[in-house]
């Protein structure tokens, strides 16, 4: 699997050792969001076993940090936007997290 970053390698081999993923991708730089900031691409989505977790499927963007001062201001705003965009879509089968680990993850949607 091609990764962008070492989090992202290390959030790979979570989920390849998870028993509670079916299947996962990273998605492709085609899969975007419109903002007015720029086009915005997140960069997981996973599926989970039904009764195992909250969520069955779950769109992720892994960060190594959190902090906005760590982000880029343009990285950001895309992510506020995304996270508006996505609000609008969530279920209780659907979710959009920027987590730093799979750790993260997990506590969101157990």
């Amino acid at each position: 699997m091609f990764t962008d970053s070492s989090v992202e390698q290390a959030f790979v081999k979570e989920l390849d050792a998870s028993s509670e993923v079916v299947v996962y991708a990273k998605l492709p730089s085609g899969f975007s969001i419109p903002t007015p900031v720029g086009d915005y691409n997140p960069d997981w989505a996973i599926s989970f076993k039904e009764d195992s977790v909250k969520h069955v499927y779950f769109i992720a963007e892994t960060k190594g940090s959190l902090s906005s001062m760590d982000l880029r201001k343009i990285e950001d705003c895309k992510i506020a936007c995304a996270k508006k965009f996505f609000a609008k879509i969530t279920s209780d089968q659907v979710q959009y997290e920027v987590v730093t680990s799979y750790a993260k993850l997990m506590e969101l949607v157990k």
